[in-house]
């Protein structure tokens, strides 16, 4: 009975896999996110040290709603920092959506498009003075077992995008 448990397990995580490695025009709306499904193991670099963290990727309610769990695990900047998001595709939209939350007090809500192969949720902040902040998170180079993503924004309306964190992914166990 183990046996087929494991047996069951490496097919649904080689069928998420799978995902990553199609040409994203052979995918319908609602698979674009669905490499990001799975367990993963996080780093990024500081100007001293490599930083890590964990990711966990769910989908819940009859497959609709990818739920995200974030954690860092060694940062001292971001200690105990957890957070959380939901995104979801909307078919009458046509349009993805994220809302993030997390323990510092944060609420995002992002909307979704696709660029080349790239994944991107991104929201624009209107400041007091009334200039806007674009902000976007890019998740690219996207493979079975590992993605890179970004935390960019711009105050040039997109034309130019200043990297403000880049974290690798790589699937745990693996």
């Amino acid at each position: 009975m183990n046996h087929l448990k494991t047996t069951l397990f490496v097919l649904i995580l080689f069928s998420y896999s799978a995902l990553a490695q199609i040409n994203i025009n052979k995918l319908t709306p609602e698979q674009y996110f669905d490499f990001w499904v799975g367990e993963w193991e996080l780093t990024w670099e500081t100007a001293s040290e490599i930083r890590t963290g964990v990711n966990i990727i769910d989908k819940i309610l009859n497959d609709k709603i990818i739920q995200e769990y974030f954690s860092v695990t060694s940062d001292p900047n971001m200690e105990g920092f957890t957070g959380k998001s939901w995104s979801v595709y909307n078919s009458q939209s046509s349009t993805w959506t994220q809302t993030w939350v997390d323990n510092q007090g944060s609420y995002f809500l992002f909307v979704g498009e696709i660029d080349g192969d790239n994944r991107i949720f991104k929201r624009s902040i209107v400041k007091s003075d009334g200039s806007e902040i674009l902000q976007r998170m890019v998740f690219y180079d996207i493979k079975k077992d590992s993605f890179v993503w970004n935390w960019e924004t711009s105050t040039d309306s997109g034309v130019t995008w200043n990297l403000k964190w880049k974290i690798q992914y790589k699937r745990k166990g693996i």
